[in-house]
C-alpha cells in the first residue's frame, strides 16, 4: 500500500527560495518518471513508451532512468534525485537561478559510460532554430541544393554536433517558440532529433562522462538569445574601421598588365593596386583588404610567414601604402605550418597527427599545431603571427581549422584530452592564440574573421559565412546562415558576396548579395572568381549596372559603420545581436516565425532580401508596433502589422527605417543613379597610376 500511494504521488521540489511556481522543479512518476523545468512556459523533459527521459549509453546498450528516484534531496538548492541502476549511483542535479535551470547528468563509477541524453517534449505547432549556421546537416552543398525548402526552422531534421568544412559556426544551443532555449556545455560531438523520429519529442545525446547544460526559460525569445550569448560570450567589440566594406580576392596574381591592357609599373601587386586605384576612381568606399593564400614563398603558398616576392614584391611596403590611403589590412593564416617551420615543429612536438593526403590539402607536408600546448602556442606566435603584426596586418583571416584536426579516441593531444573531444574546441583554441598576439601588439585595434568556431569563439572573433555557392540557393543559405549565426551568440558575421564556389558567379545573384550584404556586419566583396566588376569572365565585362550596384551599397554600408559599431557594443553588454531575425522582438506575431528572409539590423532598419533571380516584386510583411517608412521613398510610411507589395529592381532591395530612428540614408535612388553615372566612364589607369607613382 505505502508503494502504491508513492507510485502516486507528486513530488514539488523547491530549488530556490520562496514559494512562486517559476522557483519549483516538479518529478512525476505515475507511469513514467517526468521532470517539469519552470518556467512561463514549462519544459517537460519526459520519456516515451518504456523509455526514460534521461538515459545513458555504453558500447553495448542504453539505459533509460524509469521510475522513481531512490533518493531525493530537497532541502536546499542543488536538487538531487539519484538512482542506482546496475550498480552504478546516478545523480541528476538541477540548481535554478532567475529564468535558467542548469543541470548536470553524472554516473558512479563512470567506467564504460559513453554518453547522455534525453528527451523533451514538444507540441505540434514548435518551432525550433539555432545549432550551427547551415541549412540542414550533411555536406554543405546540401544547404543550398537546387530547390530546397527548408529553412530557419529545424523541425524534423537531425543535426550532428561536431564541426563539418566549411559553413562551420557551431554552437549546442538551440531555441524553442514554446519559450525555452537549451545550451549543453562542453565540447563532446552529440545529436539532435527534432521530432523526425518521435513526432512530439526532442531527442538530444552527447558523447562524454558527464552531461552538463543550462535551460533559459522566457516568454520572450530575446531574452533567452541575450541570456545565452552573454553565458558563452561576452562577444568581441571590433574597431569601428571594421564596420566599412571590405574587399578581396582569392589569388592575387601578379600580372604585367591591368585588367583593361595598361602596362603595370607600380611596384606591388598589380591586382591589389587595381582594386585601390579603380575603387578610388569610381569612389566606392573601402577600410578593409585582406589578402587570402598563397601569399608566401614554396609549397601551398604558406610557408615561414615569408612573403612569396614574386607574386608580392616589397609587401611590407605595400601594406604602409595600403594604410595611408586610409586601408586596413588583413592576411590569411591557418592553424600549420609549412617549409622549415613545419619541421621545427615536430622536431619540438609542437604538432599533432593529421591525416595523410587528406583533401583538399597534402598534409605530409604541413604540421597541424598543437593549440593546447602553450609553448608551442607561444613558438607560432612569436615566428608567426607577431611577425606579421609588427610589419603591419592589422588582423587575420583565419582558415581551415575545421578540416584537418583528426577524430580520434585514442590520439592525444598535450593537455591529455583526445582529438575527439577537443575536435570542436578546436577553432576556438586557434582564434584565442591569434586573439592574444593581436592586443599584445595592438590592444583593441584589430580585427579577426574566422569562417569555423565554437562556444567561446565570439569572444575572440568576427566570422565569415564559409566558402559557400555562388548560386541564388548560396544566396539563400547565406541569408539564413546571418540569422542562425546571430541566434547562436555569433553577432560579428560577414559572408563571400557573390558566393565562393560551386557554379558560375552570376550578376543578378551577386547584385542581390551586395544588397544584402550591406546589412551584415561585414561587408566583404570577393573572391569573384579573381576578377572584378570592371572585368568580369562574362558579358557585359566591364559591367556598369553591377559597379553601380557596388558602390551604392557600400556607400550605404560605410555610412552605418558607426551605427553598426554601437550595435556591436550593445551585443557585448546585453547579448542582442545585430541582425534580429523578426521573431526576436516580435514573437507574438505569428508571420514573424515564417518571413526567414525578412530580418531587422539593430533596432532601426528592416530588410526584406531577396535570393531568387527574376524577382520584380516582393510582399513584405511589416512588424506591429511601429511605423515603417520606405527608405526608397520617405514620403511612403505604413503602419505595422500588415503586408505590402513592393517593387526590387535588380539595384534595389526593400529598406525600412523605424518612425522616430534619426538615422538617414539619402536618397538612395539618387546614389544610385550618381552610381550609374560614374561607372559609365571607365577610370584611366594610366593617369590614375602616374598620379599614384608620383605621390
Amino acid at each position: 500500500m505505502k508503494k502504491l500511494l508513492f507510485q502516486l504521488f507528486v513530488i514539488i521540489l523547491f530549488i530556490s527560495a520562496g514559494c512562486e511556481s517559476k522557483n519549483k522543479i516538479i518529478i512525476s512518476g505515475k507511469n513514467n518518471t517526468t521532470i517539469i523545468i519552470p518556467g512561463e512556459y514549462p519544459v517537460t523533459i519526459a520519456g516515451t513508451g518504456n523509455s526514460g527521459p534521461v538515459f545513458y549509453f555504453t558500447e553495448y546498450d542504453t539505459i533509460s532512468l524509469t521510475g522513481y528516484p531512490e533518493i531525493v534531496k530537497l532541502k536546499k538548492s542543488p536538487f538531487q534525485a539519484i538512482w542506482k541502476i546496475n550498480g552504478r549511483k546516478i545523480t541528476l542535479t538541477f540548481e535554478s537561478s532567475a529564468d535558467t535551470v542548469s543541470f548536470s547528468y553524472k554516473a558512479e563509477p563512470d567506467s564504460g559510460i559513453k554518453g547522455w541524453g534525453m528527451m523533451i517534449s514538444a507540441t505540434a505547432d514548435e518551432y525550433f532554430t539555432g545549432l550551427f549556421e547551415r541549412v540542414v546537416d550533411g555536406a554543405q552543398t546540401e544547404s543550398w541544393r537546387k530547390g530546397i525548402t527548408e529553412a530557419m526552422d529545424l523541425r524534423g531534421q537531425e543535426v550532428d554536433m561536431i564541426i563539418k568544412p566549411t559553413l562551420s559556426l557551431y554552437c549546442p544551443f538551440y531555441l524553442s517558440s514554446n519559450g525555452y532555449g537549451l545550451f549543453i556545455e562542453g565540447t563532446m560531438p552529440g545529436h539532435y532529433d527534432f521530432c523526425g523520429r518521435i513526432s512530439d519529442r526532442v531527442v538530444l545525446s552527447f558523447e562524454g562522462k558527464l552531461m552538463k547544460g543550462r535551460f533559459y526559460t522566457s516568454g520572450n525569445p530575446a531574452d533567452i538569445v541575450k541570456a545565452h550569448a552573454l553565458h558563452t560570450g561576452p562577444s568581441i567589440v571590433p574597431p569601428e574601421w571594421a564596420f566599412m566594406p571590405w574587399r578581396w580576392r582569392d589569388n592575387h596574381t601578379n600580372n604585367k598588365n591591368y585588367y583593361d591592357g595598361t602596362p603595370v609599373n607600380a611596384p606591388y601587386n598589380s591586382m591589389v593596386i587595381e582594386d585601390i586605384l579603380m575603387m578610388k576612381a569610381l569612389d566606392i568606399p573601402c577600410g578593409v583588404y585582406w589578402v587570402d593564400r598563397p601569399w608566401a614563398k614554396g609549397m601551398h603558398g604558406y610557408e615561414d610567414f615569408e612573403w612569396d616576392p614574386d607574386r608580392f614584391p616589397a609587401a611590407e611596403e605595400m601594406i604602409q601604402w595600403l594604410h595611408e590611403n586610409n586601408t586596413k589590412f588583413l592576411l590569411w593564416i591557418a592553424p600549420w605550418v609549412a617549409g622549415e617551420m613545419k619541421k621545427e615543429a615536430y622536431k619540438k612536438g609542437y604538432a599533432q597527427k593529421v591525416i595523410k593526403n587528406h583533401p583538399p590539402l597534402d598534409t605530409s607536408n604541413v604540421a597541424l599545431l598543437d593549440f593546447t600546448n602553450p609553448e608551442a602556442c607561444r613558438w607560432w606566435q612569436e615566428n608567426g603571427i607577431e611577425k606579421m603584426l609588427k610589419q603591419g596586418v592589422n588582423g587575420f583571416k583565419l582558415d581551415r581549422s575545421e578540416e584537418l584536426p583528426p577524430e580520434s579516441d585514442t590520439v592525444f593531444l598535450y593537455d591529455g584530452r583526445s582529438t575527439r573531444e577537443v575536435r570542436n574546441e578546436y577553432p576556438v583554441l586557434y582564434v584565442k592564440t591569434v586573439n592574444e598576439s593581436c592586443r599584445k601588439l595592438y590592444g583593441n585595434d584589430f580585427m579577426l574573421i574566422p569562417r569555423a568556431g565554437y562556444t567561446g569563439s565570439s569572444k575572440y572573433s568576427g566570422f565569415w559565412g564559409g566558402d559557400i555557392g555562388s548560386t541564388e540557393e548560396g544566396l539563400r543559405a547565406a541569408i539564413i546562415a546571418a540569422q542562425r549565426s546571430a541566434i547562436l551568440g555569433f553577432p560579428v558575421w560577414g559572408s563571400d558576396i557573390g558566393g565562393y564556389w560551386q557554379g558560375e558567379l552570376d550578376r543578378e545573384v551577386c547584385a542581390r548579395w551586395l544588397a544584402f550584404g550591406c546589412f551584415n556586419p561585414v561587408m566583404e566583396f570577393g573572391p569573384t572568381e579573381d576578377h572584378a566588376p570592371w572585368d568580369m569572365l562574362r558579358e557585359p565585362h566591364y559591367d556598369t549596372a553591377l559597379i553601380a550596384v557596388w558602390r551604392l551599397y557600400a556607400k550605404i554600408h560605410a555610412s552605418l559603420a558607426a551605427y553598426s559599431y554601437n550595435l556591436a557594443i550593445e551585443a557585448r553588454i546585453t547579448g542582442m545581436p545585430l541582425i534580429r531575425p523578426l521573431f526576436l522582438e516580435y514573437p507574438s506575431d505569428e508571420e514573424s516565425w515564417k518571413e526567414w528572409q525578412i530580418f531587422k539590423y539593430g533596432p532601426d532598419i528592416l530588410v526584406a532580401a531577396i535570393w531568387q533571380k527574376g524577382v520584380k516584386s516582393v510582399k513584405v510583411f511589416l512588424p506591429s508596433g511601429a511605423v515603417w517608412i520606405d527608405a526608397w521613398d520617405p514620403d511612403q510610411a505604413y503602419e505595422g502589422g500588415k503586408t505590402i507589395e513592393v517593387e526590387c529592381q535588380f539595384h534595389k532591395i526593400p529598406v525600412f527605417i523605424r518612425q522616430g530612428s534619426e538615422l538617414d540614408l539619402g536618397n538612395l535612388q539618387a546614389i544610385y543613379d550618381e552610381s550609374l553615372r560614374i561607372a559609365s566612364v571607365k577610370p584611366d589607369l594610366k593617369e590614375m597610376e602616374k598620379k599614384f607613382l608620383e605621390r
